[in-house]
């Protein structure tokens, strides 16, 4: 089943808005409802969107004709699992560990200085003339394992020292890094985004892996592309009030580990260790897809498919980072234990708007909505994967939220592919279909969009010319190789 446990058997109801509208004429005008309420809570009443879906899920729930006990389930906990239990539970239970995992590795990788290493390394490869594309391969290659809003935080000292030194504007160099953290972060696990819908859809993140990169680097080229264009025509000088912060930032965090009992910088990160410890579960996770594919059940097989589980993978990486950036170079477990546990509490906020997420869309498919939604839609004649980016584009533009946008779209879109027998690399083409259409025109309801405008300085007029055209430029282009690429696979 797609959401963990199975809904009960549903039978049509005649209780509720139904009675009033009927049929699946009754199912689609509370669908309609439902989302238009989600959008006036989350928009106008400013609800913490973790509210905003759960409010909304029970009132849809309610309105279509499910009874409390199939919500929320008897006071007796009988063997019948709820529709929110199995909401919740099912997509969680899939997601939270490598959330989790991927987090801590990120903050590892944060705090022991792997990014200056990598851009360090990457601008003596390549040359200070080509420091806008560093930028780019920098954020491209660190963002896989740091949410964006980390990625900002820790590579924008690099964009402030590259900007002036050339003394040209920031966008040329901050716009690649932002391109690529935004592609890693929408179409690339361990990030919440793709790993969610890939619960949602019962997809291997293997292939979520090798759609992400196929529909990804097209996508990161054509917004580096335009940011190189933009750079050029629209000089923004390095904001020394936020160089100087994220200077004392660094001080602060050097000093908490030394405190701590650790010396995290008396050895030097080495440029292989960085890329071993990034590369090893994304390795491991796509021999354990293809090997399912390309060989007969055997001891060998079951081995590769142990150590490419993403649980086992990002567990692995996780142990490498603590022994390789942390034990070896001379920070204490006590050191290691704090940066992990602080590492974890952003992440509370986001698990719970995915779990909300799981919940609407196990109500949507509790209630029968999902599958008069299936049947509209088939009756529109658009492809599926055309369908579930309009649906992704429009939930984005209008109320910002990124994973909002995705895990509310998936769970709309998984009855429309549930019975057509789809097979796993055209499934995970539409996630990046939905996760291509949640990145688009990133503008004021966005909180991205003012961590770039604050961070990098950038007047909110000329954010919307550079960052909002940038990351519509990577969603368009990622759906446009995206659904190229459904025609052949």
């Amino acid at each position: 089943m797609l959401y963990g446990a199975a809904a009960p058997p549903r039978t049509p109801h005649t209780g509720g808005l139904l009675a009033l509208v009927g049929g699946t004429g009754g199912l689609l005008t509370v669908a309609v409802l439902g989302i238009a309420l989600l959008l006036l809570l989350i928009i106008k009443v400013r609800l913490q969107p973790v509210v905003a879906l759960l409010t909304v899920s029970i009132a849809v729930g309610l309105a279509a004709g499910l009874s409390v006990t199939e919500l929320f389930g008897t006071v007796q906990k009988s063997a019948a699992v709820s529709v929110i239990e199995s909401g919740m539970g099912g997509i969680l239970g899939h997601i939270a560990i490598i959330i989790g995992l991927g987090t801590m590795l990120g903050s590892i990788l944060e705090v022991s200085g792997g990014a200056e290493v990598l851009s360090g390394r990457l601008l003596n490869l390549f040359g200070e003339h080509r420091a806008p594309f560093v930028m780019g391969l920098t954020g491209l290659i660190f963002g896989i394992p740091v949410f964006f809003d980390v990625g900002v935080f820790v590579l924008a000292p690099v964009v402030y020292a590259a900007a002036k030194r050339s003394g040209r504007s920031v966008l040329l160099y901050a716009m690649p890094l932002l391109a690529a953290l935004s592609m890693t972060h929408a179409f690339l696990p361990p990030h919440p985004g793709p790993v969610a819908a890939a619960g949602l859809f019962d997809v291997s993140l293997g292939w979520i892996v090798v759609m992400g990169i196929a529909c990804g680097i097209p996508a990161v080229l054509a917004a580096w592309v335009y940011a190189g264009w933009i750079g050029e025509r629209v000089f923004v000088a390095v904001p020394q009030d936020m160089a100087e912060a994220a200077e004392e930032a660094k001080a602060a965090i050097a000093a908490e580990q030394r405190s701590a009992g650790g010396s995290p910088r008396e050895t030097p990160v080495s440029f292989a260790t960085v890329l071993v410890i990034i590369g090893t579960p994304l390795l491991l996770i796509l021999a354990a897809t293809f090997s399912s594919i390309m060989f007969a059940p055997s001891t060998p097989r079951s081995v590769v498919e142990f150590f490419g589980n993403p649980f086992v993978a990002l567990t692995i990486a996780l142990l490498m980072a603590y022994y390789l950036l942390g034990i070896r170079r001379g920070w204490s477990r006590r050191s290691l234990e704090k940066v992990s546990t602080s590492s974890l509490k952003p992440v509370g906020n986001i698990l719970l708007v995915v779990g909300a997420g799981g919940v609407f869309g196990a109500v949507l498919k509790g209630s029968g909505i999902a599958d008069a939604l299936a049947d509209t839609f088939d009756g529109m004649g658009l492809p599926v994967i055309v369908l579930a980016y309009l649906i992704s584009l429009v939930l984005r533009v209008a109320q910002g939220s990124a994973t909002v946008a995705i895990v509310t779209t998936a769970g709309i879109t998984v009855p429309l592919v549930e019975d057509a027998g789809h097979s796993q690399p055209f499934l995970a083409l539409v996630i990046m279909a939905i996760s291509a259409g949640s990145i688009f025109a990133s503008h004021v309801n966005d909180g991205g969009f003012w961590i770039v405008a604050k961070y990098f300085g950038i007047s909110e007029r000329d954010t919307l010319r550079s960052w909002t055209v940038l990351e519509s430029v990577l969603s368009v282009t990622g759906f446009a190789v995206a659904a190229a690429l459904s025609t052949v696979v």
